[in-house]
């Protein structure tokens, strides 16, 4: 399922508390950006158990449970984790990743909030989630009965949303003081080959290895922690990151003229890493026009120009990377600076 309108991280509690109550909630969103998570939060917060079912493990019978004889008569006893007597939270987390008959189970629990002779208690909800076929997981179509069940929300991952998370959450300053300095890495795309990719999941699993090994954890260990939860790019940047903060090397330093860019070769990754952050930079502080800008971005544009002539002294593809257009070739840097640059560059180079 496309979405057409997400929610975010912040508005899905006040969503939940004003539907879930009334009607059953199919929660989508890519894997790793904490649905299940929320889903279990929001419980908490209404003094629910929360009792997950995963539809990838389950068969119809551990739902509608399995025959007795009661009086001369069967009927189905379903199973003790879903027959209780208090309301309660019912997660089905992957319920479109359950087969056709699974899901068909669903249909008047979901409906009707029933069991065979089983009855939810009454202030119970009933709430699934479930990844997009899009997102190269497991996902079945999901029939049309059960699609119309329920009110579908879809969710996506934001930086605020995940920040403010963090920060009462414990997880590592080494990786929130990189999500705001790169906020773009929160959450890569998922990839179509078994590989590691960048979402709020993995950041936390890198986070919490962080912590068991300590801020003494060696280069190479952090390389392979980061290359294990992150996908290649944003390991190799958090990397050079860590090293900045080791060495107190900064932009701002380099932006001020307390240090220059690096240029030994081992550090090669921390060029990159520089140099992608002066991009992020630019985008953010150069004006669409440049009318009416102050003198302070006016000094800031020719510290920039200089800047990226020495970087092009030391690497061309790093220059080219501050000023490349995005993946649709569209300029991300405003077309007055582009001029400028194209302009200026080799009059600055020849007076070097």
């Amino acid at each position: 399922m496309e979405a057409t309108v997400a929610v975010t991280p912040d508005q899905l509690p006040e969503l939940l508390l004003h539907v879930a109550v009334v009607r059953p909630v199919f929660l989508w969103g890519a894997p790793g950006i904490g649905k299940s998570s929320l889903v279990r939060a929001f419980a908490d917060s209404l003094g629910l158990d929360c009792v997950t079912l995963l539809g990838t493990q389950l068969a119809p019978e551990d739902l509608i449970g399995v025959p007795q004889i009661v009086e001369d008569r069967s009927r189905f006893a379903p199973p003790e984790t879903i027959a209780r007597d208090e309301p309660y939270c019912l997660f089905l987390d992957e319920l479109n990743a359950a087969p056709a008959e699974v899901q068909k189970s669903f249909y008047s629990l979901i409906l009707d909030r029933r069991i065979g002779a089983y009855e939810l208690p009454a202030g119970s909800i009933v709430i699934g989630a479930g990844n997009r076929a899009t997102d190269n997981a497991l996902a079945r179509p999901m029939v049309s009965a059960l699609v119309n069940r329920m009110v579908h929300v879809h969710l996506r991952a934001n930086v605020e949303d995940w920040l403010k998370w963090a920060a009462h959450n414990g997880i590592h300053p080494w990786i929130v003081e990189y999500i705001v300095q790169r906020p773009d890495h929160l959450w890569s795309a998922p990839p179509k080959s078994e590989q590691p990719f960048s979402t709020p999941r993995g950041w936390h699993m890198l986070s919490d290895a962080l912590h068991s090994y300590g801020d003494g954890i060696g280069d190479d260990m952090l390389w392979v922690l980061a290359s294990g939860t992150l996908t290649t790019a944003h390991a190799s940047g958090f990397r050079a990151f860590v090293k900045t903060m080791r060495h107190a090397y900064d932009l701002d330093a380099v932006i001020k003229g307390e240090a220059s860019w690096p240029r030994d070769p081992a550090d090669r990754d921390l060029l990159y890493f520089l140099s992608e952050t002066f991009r992020v930079r630019l985008i953010r502080e150069l004006p669409a026009s440049r009318d009416h800008i102050s003198g302070g971005v006016r000094r800031f544009v020719l510290r920039a120009k200089s800047m990226l002539t020495e970087l092009a002294e030391i690497s061309v593809e790093c220059a080219q990377l501050v000023i490349a257009s995005d993946e649709a070739g569209v300029p991300v840097l405003p077309p007055w600076f582009l001029v400028e640059i194209t302009r200026d560059l080799p009059r600055l180079a020849a007076r070097r």
